[in-house]
C-alpha cells in the first residue's frame, strides 16, 4: 500500500531558494519559482527577505539582476546559530552539476 505524499519538506523554500542563487547567480525569478514549486509572487517575496536580513544582495546590471549569497552570515534558528549558512548550502549542493558557480 502506498503512502500519499506529505505536504512538509526537508528542505524550506528559503534554502532551495539560496540554492537556486548559489548555482546561478543570474537566475530568473521564474527560473527559481519553477525550480523550487513555487510562484513566481513567492519566489520574489522569499528574494526580498533574504536580501532584508543580508543573506542575498542584489546587483542590477542592465536589465537582469546579479544575486551573490552571504555565506559567512550565521543560520536563524537557535539551534544552528553556531552554524554559517555557506556550511548548509555547500552540504546541499549537488555534486554532479560540472560548472556550478557555488557560492
Amino acid at each position: 500500500m502506498s503512502t500519499p505524499e506529505r505536504s512538509w519538506k526537508f528542505v524550506t523554500n528559503h534554502t532551495q531558494v539560496l540554492l537556486s542563487i548559489a548555482r546561478d547567480r543570474d537566475v530568473r525569478m521564474r527560473d527559481i519559482a519553477e525550480t523550487v514549486g513555487i510562484t513566481e509572487r513567492a519566489a520574489q517575496r522569499i528574494v526580498a527577505e533574504l536580501i532584508e536580513a543580508g543573506y542575498v544582495s542584489r546587483e542590477r546590471v542592465g536589465r537582469r539582476n546579479h544575486y551573490a549569497v552571504n555565506p559567512e552570515l550565521k543560520m536563524r534558528h537557535p539551534s544552528q546559530r553556531d552554524h554559517e549558512v555557506g556550511g548548509l548550502l555547500e552540504l546541499l549542493q549537488l555534486p554532479d552539476r560540472p560548472g556550478s558557480p557555488g557560492l
